[in-house]
């Protein structure tokens, strides 16, 4: 034979199965399924990020786990996509690539934008490739923290992030070859009321390897040592057995420890865990990462009042009909932007406009809370 078998060809041939092509076989059984936990914390990060913008019930549904080539996962896609790509930071670069399909970028940038998802445009602007941008963003940060838990720790930041939408011939990673294998998960996005459309998160097989490994190393490291009794310390004196009885207790020396009893275990110091508080920056603190979204439009709506009423009150309006509202006259109307309340004012007329003259204008918390 010119090559040894790999373990998983010998555990074939025992199990009377044939043996697996060892340059089909990327990744073992053990990497495969700390991967399968890697696309699930990609899934939950979706979930909770679409679920948020949209304000509905989200179902994240995982499709398909794979090793493929770049070539194969741009031929099982018929339309254009969006892709995203990102590195490890903190973790020697690892690349990552979300590729999502022109339709799912097109309404994940206009829940960003404060829409409904529904009304899109034919063809996505730079200012609904940024906000596309920014919604992959926020989930490649979410799942980066819940995969820092199963990295022990390890800081992890998204860095050297672009985006744009795919050109002819485009691969996940463009500085790599077309037959360059990858693990790949696909998931499908359905928010309630909207079309489904699908994201496709992509990993080199050897960063992808390398991931399951520094986890594998986490859970051995992590796992509970077995129970190991205290060998005999060399020259301790041994108690003689005496003739056709029991060994005779050994002696004591009054109130410190006798020989072969127990020790007590140390004592370990237990105290909850402090951190720093977190700090909001005040008006003057700096943009951050608001001067990515700063030119994103969104939703202001002036609220003059609410009521209820029935279905049967509804279908009698006609013209005349006065619906009486919760508020008074001369009572500060609210003023939301999108759906949250940010500032009370009084209405004004400029010209033939309404408009709104700001009186009140509520802090973060209650702005947030509302």
């Amino acid at each position: 034979m010119d090559e040894l078998l790999s373990q998983d060809e010998i555990n074939a041939l025992l199990s009377g199965d044939e043996a697996p092509d060892s340059a089909s076989s990327d990744l073992s059984m053990e990497d495969t399924q700390v991967l399968d936990e890697v696309a699930t914390v990609f899934s939950n990060a979706e979930s909770s990020v679409f679920g948020m913008l949209a304000g509905k019930d989200v179902n994240v549904h995982t499709k398909e786990t794979a090793i493929c080539t770049q070539a194969e996962l741009r031929e099982s896609i018929t339309e254009k996509p969006f892709i995203l790509n990102t590195t490890f930071g903190g973790f020697d670069d690892i690349p990552l690539s979300f590729v999502v399909d022109s339709h799912g970028a097109l309404t994940l940038a206009d829940l960003m934008m404060g829409g409904e998802g529904k009304e899109l445009p034919e063809e996505a602007s730079e200012l609904y490739l940024n906000a596309a941008q920014e919604g992959l963003s926020q989930v490649v940060g979410s799942a980066f923290t819940s995969l820092s838990a199963l990295l022990g720790g390890r800081r992890l930041m998204p860095e050297n992030t672009i985006s744009a939408l795919a050109e002819e011939g485009w691969k996940p990673f463009s500085a790599s070859e077309d037959e360059t294998k990858i693990w790949a998960s696909e998931t499908e996005i359905n928010i309630e009321g909207l079309d489904p459309f699908s994201v496709r998160v992509a990993i080199p097989v050897d960063s992808a390897q390398s991931i399951a490994s520094a986890i594998h190393n986490i859970m051995n490291e992590q796992a509970p040592k077995p129970a190991q009794s205290a060998a005999p310390q060399p020259g301790a004196p041994q108690q003689p057995a005496h003739a056709g009885g029991p060994a005779a207790p050994p002696p004591s020396f009054g109130p410190g420890p006798s020989f072969g009893a127990q020790q007590p275990a140390p004592m370990v110091d237990v105290h909850p865990a402090e951190f720093t508080p977190l700090m909001s920056k005040g008006a003057g603190g700096g943009g951050g990462r608001i001067d990515l979204i700063a030119d994103i439009p969104v939703r202001v709506t002036v609220e003059l009042g609410k009521t209820r009423r029935n279905i049967s009150e509804i279908l009698g309006i006609a013209p005349g009909s006065v619906i009486e509202l919760d508020k008074m006259a001369g009572e500060p109307v609210d003023v939301l932007v999108n759906g949250k309340l940010i500032a009370k004012g009084e209405v004004v007329v400029i010209d033939e406009n309404f408009g709104v003259r700001i009186t009140d204008v509520m802090n973060t918390s209650k702005a947030y809370s509302a």
